[in-house]
């Protein structure tokens, strides 16, 4: 395996930490509340940072995203380009690609997913009519569209405009909603494998965005870790603070290195179902850790809820929720590893021969 980006993977990775750095401020945060920074989310499309994503695949977009975590910026950047521009490459029709993409990938319409499915919740009928609830759905109050799993695991894309969205306020500033439907037109997008890969696409691009949250609550604790002093000396030369910092260095190392496997596999056609688990896994726990920590070093400010280290934590612990808990997705894991040697053994086939053939997503 090889992750060293690109040259079109490196160029989109500098031009969004460009655009981040100079839009997502700490004033202009401040400013935005917990809604969605417009005129960053035009810059970003105008640059054509959203439709990027079509040439330089997942790792690209995850490149990308760990720039935006790093700023907790406040744009749909993960939500469109996941649920909208990839999944409809990957899994629409012609007549879908011209009709959609055009529009997703300039920023006029974004799309949004009502990911992971909850069993039951959504029924669809053979005419494509949608009915059942989504208590929360991600940056929904932007989207023009949202990608909804039914209780089978068939696709829909669904227009808001056609459903009902009340708007929710998370532990993160993600324009979130409450979507319901009800007889709802809607359209299905690909085949029975379809759910599987969007998931995993999504997993892996929310690990690289946690990764970004990560490196930017530790890049703000060891700021002010080396410039605070407490007897004389600055907070850094503590051995708990540099065994702490380290700690949560190395968490964050292993989601980004995780992140980018998964997505590396995916741009390659390899089987990435457990490691996309893996990354949400790592995701999940050692990103809680490494929020945390932020704030924990930083003493009394970790508490301030209006120092730029508290959103790193909330966007931590939303991702989190976001993801699955830990143990849910080692469980998933699990099962999923399990299943992986049941076929293996039927087949009479190793692992390694399996895996060059690429056969499916979590195969």
């Amino acid at each position: 395996m090889d992750f060293t980006p690109t040259e079109e993977q490196s160029a989109v990775r500098e031009l969004a930490g460009q655009i981040f750095g100079d839009l997502s401020t700490h004033e202009r945060l401040a400013a935005a509340g917990t809604g969605t920074d417009a005129e960053l989310w035009k810059a970003l499309c105008g640059a054509g940072l959203v439709a990027a994503v079509e040439e330089v695949g997942l790792l690209g977009l995850v490149l990308a995203l760990e720039e935006q975590g790093r700023t907790t910026a406040q744009v749909p950047f993960a939500a469109s380009c996941v649920y909208g521009v990839l999944a409809l490459t990957a899994h629409g029709t012609a007549e879908q690609h011209e009709r959609l993409l055009p529009a997703l990938r300039e920023g006029g319409a974004v799309a949004t997913g009502a990911f992971p499915a909850s069993g039951g919740r959504v029924r669809a009928t053979a005419e494509g009519e949608v009915t059942g609830i989504v208590p929360l759905v991600p940056w929904l109050r932007d989207a023009t569209h949202v990608l909804v799993p039914d209780e089978e695991r068939r696709l829909w894309l669904v227009r808001v405009a056609d459903a009902e969205a009340e708007a929710v306020e998370t532990t993160a500033p993600w324009s979130a909603g409450r979507l319901t439907l009800d007889g709802t037109r809607a359209e299905r997008v690909g085949g029975a494998e379809a759910y599987e890969d969007v998931l995993a696409t999504a997993r892996t691009a929310f690990a690289g965005l946690q990764a970004g949250v990560c490196a930017g609550s530790l890049a703000r604790a060891v700021q002010h870790t080396t410039t605070r002093e407490q007897f004389g000396r600055p907070l850094s030369t503590n051995q708990g603070v540099l065994l702490r910092a380290a700690d949560a260095y190395m968490d964050t190392e292993a989601i980004r290195v995780t992140s980018y496997e998964a997505a590396w596999r995916r741009d390659e056609g390899l089987p990435y179902g457990t490691h996309a688990l893996t990354a949400a896994w790592w995701a999940s726990e050692a990103g809680t850790r490494v929020v945390h920590a932020g704030q924990h070093l930083h003493g009394g400010l970790g508490a301030d809820l209006e120092h730029p280290v508290h959103r790193h934590f909330l966007w931590g612990r939303q991702l989190d929720a976001h993801l699955g808990c830990g143990g849910e997705l080692l469980a998933e894991l699990g099962e999923l590893i399990a299943a992986e040697k049941l076929a293996e053994k039927a087949e009479g086939r190793p692992p390694a021969e399996r895996a060059d053939k690429g056969e499916g997503v979590g195969a």
